[in-house]
C-alpha cells in the first residue's frame, strides 16, 4: 500500500517532473533555486501564487525559493535535512510501501494515552528510539502513543512548540520514512498514534512567512507569541486544513491533539476549528476511527457536543488533584485551593470544574456547562508535559507529593470513565525533571533565558534574583540531558513497584471498565463530599452499571454514612465498609442495569 496526501502547494511529483507552488502575495518575483541547476524563474498566477513545473527536479532534489532575492525554505517542506534555514528536499511519499493495510484503528473508549517527547523518551532521541520501547508500552497496558509536536524546529532540541515548518518531521528525529516505520510498528502492536499539532503560532526563529506573505498574520489580535494568524484569509485556512489531512493520510496517524486552541483568535464566520474537523470527518467517514482532541483553557463545551471533536484535555482534574496531593496553591492552582474537593468532584462527575464560574486567577468567568457530555469526552491525567514543565525546575509529581497520595490520584484517573493519559516515565515513578528546553541562536537564547526567569519572578520563591538564577537555562545542553529518561532505573525499587501498580490498574481498566464505556451518555455522574478532603463519585456506565469511587486525600479516616454498594474492584488499602482510611481510594462496580 502507498499513501500520499497531495498538497496544493509545496513540491509535488507530477507527470513531467516536480511542480513547485508558493504563496507569496507581497513578492515582485520568485525563482526556484535548485541545487546543481541554479535559479529557475517561477510564473506568477492570480492570488499571489508562483508556480513552476520542471523536469530538472526529482525525488531527493534540494531546493529553496528565492523571493525578491532572499532564499527561503519551502513552508510546506516535507523534509529539512539542513534545519529550518536550509534547503528543502523533494520527497516521494509513494516510495514507502506500507504493511498495515489491515489496521482497523482503536475505538475511543479503548484509548489509554501515553504522551512522550521524541528527543528525551529514549537514549537515541529519535523515532527509532521510540520504536525500541514499544513492547514496554504494550506490556504496561496503554493503547495509544501521543507524540509531542515534531514539526521542524530550529536547533537540535526543543519541546516542539517552536515549530516553523509544519509539514516536515524534524530531521533530528529521522526522515519521514522513519516516522512511517514508527507508526507501522505501533499499529502492528495494537497501538494507535496521536500527534500534537500547533496551529496557534509559529516559533520565533525560522519563520519567513512574515517577509513574503505578511497577510498570513493580523494585527487585529495578539497572542503571547506576537501577531495572530489570520484565519479569515482563505490561503491560510487551506494551509492548516491540508496540514491536518497530511498527517492523517500520508502518515496514517490515528488522532491529533490541537495545542492551546484558546490562543487561536479567529474572526471567521465559520471557525477554522470547525472547518478542520468537518473536513476530517467527511474524509474518513466509514474508513477508520480518527480522534480529534482539544487543549482549550476556555472550557468550551460546545466544541465537544457537535460531533466534531472527540474530547478535551481536562486541566481542572489535574489542578484539583495537584492541590490535594502536593498542597501547591500558587499561580493558577489558587483557583482550586479553597475548595479542592468540590472542584475535583465536579470535574470527575460533570467534566469541567469551571462551567461559567468566576476565576479569581483569571479575573473573569470561565467555561460552559458540561454535565450533559459523556465522561469519555474528557482526557484526565495527573501529569503531562505542561504541568511538569511549568514548574521552574521541571519537577515531577514524584518529588512533590507522598506516594500514597499519588496512588489515590492515579487510581482516580485510570479507573474513571474519563480517557486517561500518562506522561512518559510516570508509570515507574520517574523523578527526573522535564524542564523547558530549546536551542536558539545566541541573541534569541538570551531573551528566552531572561524571559523564563522573569516569568517566575512573580512567585514568592523566586522574587530574589539569586533564586531566579538557579532556574535551569533552557538553552543549555545539560538542561535537555537532565530530561532524558533513564531506563536503567526501571527494574530498581521503588520504580519497579510503581510499574507494577500502573500495570495492574490498566489491566483492571481494560477488563472491568472499558467494556462498559460504549454507549455512555451525558449526565452520567454525580458526586458528594465526605469531608474537606474526601469525596464519593458515581457514574452510570453504558450498560446501566454503576461505578463508584470513594477517595480520601486526608491524613485522617472518614466515616461513611452508608456502606458502599456493588463489588469491590480495586482499593489502594483495606476495603472500606463503615470507614474510608486515610489517603486511600476504592472503586466499586454494581453490574445491575438501571
Amino acid at each position: 500500500m502507498r499513501r500520499h496526501h497531495e498538497l496544493p502547494f509545496g513540491a509535488e511529483l507530477v507527470a513531467g517532473g516536480v511542480r513547485f507552488r508558493l504563496w507569496a502575495p507581497r513578492a515582485r518575483s520568485v525563482a526556484l533555486r535548485l541545487d546543481g541547476v541554479g535559479d529557475l524563474p517561477m510564473v506568477r498566477e492570480e492570488g499571489g501564487w508562483f508556480v513552476l513545473t520542471t523536469e530538472a527536479a526529482a525525488a531527493g532534489s534540494r531546493y529553496r525559493f528565492v523571493v525578491d532575492g532572499m532564499a527561503v525554505p519551502d513552508p510546506a517542506s516535507r523534509h529539512q535535512a539542513e534545519d529550518v534555514h536550509g534547503a528543502s528536499e523533494v520527497i516521494d511519499p509513494r516510495s514507502y510501501e506500507w504493511r498495515d493495510a489491515a489496521w482497523p484503528g482503536r475505538k475511543w473508549e479503548e484509548i489509554v494515552l501515553y504522551e512522550l517527547h521524541t528527543g528525551s523518551f529514549s537514549e537515541r532521541g529519535d523515532f527509532a528510539g521510540i520504536g525500541s520501547r514499544l513492547d514496554h508500552l504494550v506490556a504496561l497496558g496503554v493503547t495509544a502513543v501521543e507524540l509531542m509536536p515534531i514539526a521542524d524546529f530550529p536547533g537540535r532540541r526543543n519541546w516542539g512548540y517552536d515549530g516553523v515548518l509544519l509539514f516536515a518531521p524534524d530531521a533530528h528525529y529521522g526522515r519521514p520514512d522513519c516516522l512511517k516505520q514508527l507508526v507501522e510498528a505501533c499499529h502492528a502492536r495494537g497501538l494507535a498514534v496521536f500527534l500534537d499539532v500547533v496551529y496557534n503560532h509559529f516559533g520565533p526563529e525560522g519563520n519567513y512567512l512574515h517577509t513574503y506573505a505578511p497577510a498570513f498574520f493580523t494585527e487585529r489580535h495578539h497572542t503571547p507569541w506576537g501577531a495572530a494568524i489570520d484565519f479569515i484569509v482563505p490561503e491560510v485556512r487551506r494551509f492548516y486544513v491540508e496540514n491536518a489531512l497530511y498527517w492523517l493520510e500520508e502518515f496514517n496517524i490515528d488522532g491529533l491533539r490541537f495545542d492551546a486552541v484558546h490562543a487561536i483568535l479567529d474572526d471567521s464566520p465559520r471557525s477554522i476549528l470547525v472547518e478542520i474537523a468537518e473536513t476530517v470527518r467527511a474524509r474518513f467517514a466509514g474508513i477508520r476511527p480518527v480522534h480529534l482532541v482539544l487543549e482549550n483553557d476556555r472550557n468550551e463545551a460546545h466544541l465537544l457536543q457537535q460531533g466534531l471533536y472527540t474530547a478535551q484535555w481536562n486541566d481542572d482534574i489535574h489542578h484539583a488533584l495537584r492541590v490535594l496531593t502536593s498542597g501547591e496553591t500558587g499561580g493558577y492552582y489558587a483557583d482550586y485551593a479553597e475548595h479542592p474537593v468540590e472542584r475535583l468532584g465536579r470535574a470527575l462527575a460533570e467534566g469541567f470544574a469551571y462551567q461559567g464560574d468566576h476565576s479569581a486567577y483569571r479575573g473573569e468567568r470561565r467555561g460552559e456547562p458540561s454535565a450533559h457530555l459523556p465522561p469519555t469526552r474528557f482526557v484526565s491525567f495527573i501529569q503531562n508535559h505542561d504541568q511538569v514543565g511549568n514548574n521552574a525546575f521541571g519537577t515531577r509529581l514524584a518529588r512533590l507529593a507522598p506516594p500514597e497520595a499519588i496512588r489515590v490520584a492515579a487510581a482516580a484517573c485510570l479507573l474513571s470513565p474519563h480517557i486517561p493519559l500518562l506522561f512518559m516515565g510516570e508509570e515507574w515513578g520517574a523523578e527526573q525533571p522535564f524542564p523547558f528546553f530549546c536551542d536558539f541562536g545566541p541573541e534569541l537564547a538570551e531573551k528566552v533565558r531572561e524571559g523564563r526567569r522573569r516569568e517566575f519572578a512573580k512567585f514568592p520563591a523566586f522574587r530574589d534574583p539569586a533564586a531566579r538564577s538557579r532556574i535551569p537555562d533552557p538553552c543549555a545542553a545539560e538542561t535537555f540531558a537532565s530530561a532524558v529518561l533513564d531506563w536503567k532505573l526501571l527494574q530498581r525499587p521503588p520504580h519497579r513497584d510503581w510499574l507494577r501498580f500502573y500495570t495492574q490498574l490498566l489491566e483492571l481498566r481494560r477488563r472491568e471498565i472499558v467494556p462498559l464505556l460504549a454507549g455512555i451518555v451525558g449526565n452520567a455522574g454525580r458526586w458528594h463530599a465526605l469531608g474537606e478532603r474526601a469525596l464519593a463519585v458515581e457514574w452510570r456506565l453504558g450498560n446501566g452499571s454503576r461505578l463508584s469511587l470513594f477517595a480520601n486525600f486526608g491524613a485522617a479516616s472518614v466515616r461513611l454514612a452508608d456502606p458502599p454498594g456493588g463489588r469491590l474492584i480495586y482499593a489502594t488499602g483495606a476495603s472500606p465498609a463503615a470507614e474510608l482510611a486515610a489517603c486511600s481510594a476504592a472503586f466499586f462496580l454494581d453490574g445491575s442495569a438501571a
